[in-house]
């Protein structure tokens, strides 16, 4: 598939952040579409049925971002891709990866809630992986999202099993109503059993996210 072929809807692209996806100065490109509804949607925009997003082709998109190549050689940082649902996105990032070559660090956050086909292209271009897990508990995290989380445990064991545990961060939320702390240290056990090192522990703030449940998303 040519580059121009792909072309998904993108909610914002974000420039100059500091080490906060990893190593470096980074853009964030966040595309619409999300294969979860959660509760407290972080994101609401990329499941907003209103027009709040433009098309890219990977070109044009890698045009709009190069502007800060500079910063992303000296500093050994680059793309995050997030959204959304960035692995839904696939292809797209591997085109993308063909355009800015090795130098740049291409990250993806995301929930891994996809099929594992999208895991499998995205492991040879993708630098690194930060995962929202939710809650490893399958009850849990239905609940808190609507799905249930069978493809994201199979994703988790196909990235270790690849050899690529020393480039994911996991991120084990605290969500008020939903799960409990006793809850997220036995997702840690669950993930560390697994053969996953890096965790990042925090507690959602309820009053800064979006209440998919008040809207017809």
């Amino acid at each position: 598939m040519r580059c121009a072929e792909v072309s998904p809807k993108v909610i914002g692209i974000a420039r100059h952040r500091l080490q906060t996806d990893g190593q470096g100065v980074s853009t964030l490109v966040a595309f619409h579409g999300c294969p979860l509804h959660c509760r407290y949607c972080l994101n609401p925009q990329s499941l907003d049925k209103g027009k709040f997003w433009k098309r890219y082709d990977c070109m044009t998109l890698y045009e709009e971002v190069r502007v800060d190549e500079l910063y992303f050689l000296a500093t050994g940082g680059g793309v995050t891709f997030g959204g959304g649902g960035p692995c839904l996105q696939s292809e797209f990032i591997g085109k993308f990866r063909e355009l800015c070559g090795k130098e740049w660090l291409l990250t993806v956050e995301t929930s891994l809630n996809v099929g594992q086909e999208h895991v499998e292209r995205l492991l040879p271009v993708v630098d690194r992986f930060i995962i929202d897990i939710k809650d490893m508990n399958p009850d849990i995290y239905k609940q808190y999202t609507g799905r249930d989380n069978e493809a994201v445990v199979c994703n988790l064991r196909l990235l270790v099993e690849r050899g690529r545990g020393e480039d994911m961060l996991v991120r084990v939320p605290l969500i008020p109503g939903y799960n409990t702390d006793k809850d997220r240290e036995k997702s840690c056990r669950q993930l560390e059993m697994m053969g996953i090192k890096y965790f990042d522990l925090f507690t959602y703030k309820i009053n800064s996210c979006y209440d998919a449940r008040e809207t017809n998303l």
